[in-house]
């Protein structure tokens, strides 16, 4: 008898066990209120490639000046439509600092290197 109770309580722990791991494992995730600026860039043709680097290179300098920019990123790893060859994508901490860009000197002068050698681009901002 003894035997029986003790494999149905080991029975029992290694099924609550089981469904703790499985319950663990479920991926979790977070839906922050910042906003994400993402644009996607077609170069004119007869633009260098070391003007187009130092122009997504420029977004760093950019967002070390600008107040409210949490994160960039400049490598794109997919871009489409495939006529446009760039991507970038900013993070701001709130609407406020997404707003403040657009009039910033930093963003101002950025612009006086970036958008001479576009072609055009589109942009959208996101957030939860």
């Amino acid at each position: 008898m003894k035997s029986k109770l003790a494999w149905w309580l080991a029975g029992i722990i290694c099924g609550v066990a089981l469904a703790s791991g499985v319950a663990m494992a479920q991926r979790s995730y977070g839906t922050p209120t910042s906003i994400i600026h993402v644009v996607s860039v077609q170069w004119k043709p007869e633009a260098a490639e070391a003007e187009r680097q130092r122009a997504l290179e420029g977004v760093k300098g950019m967002a070390a000046k600008i107040p409210g920019i949490r994160n960039v990123w400049i490598k794109a790893t997919r871009v489409q439509p495939r006529e446009f060859n760039a991507a970038f994508a900013i993070e701001f901490e709130d609407r406020a600092a997404a707003d403040a860009y657009v009039e910033h000197p930093a963003h101002k002068e950025w612009e006086s290197t970036y958008l001479p050698i576009r072609e055009q681009s589109r942009s959208l901002q996101i957030t939860n």
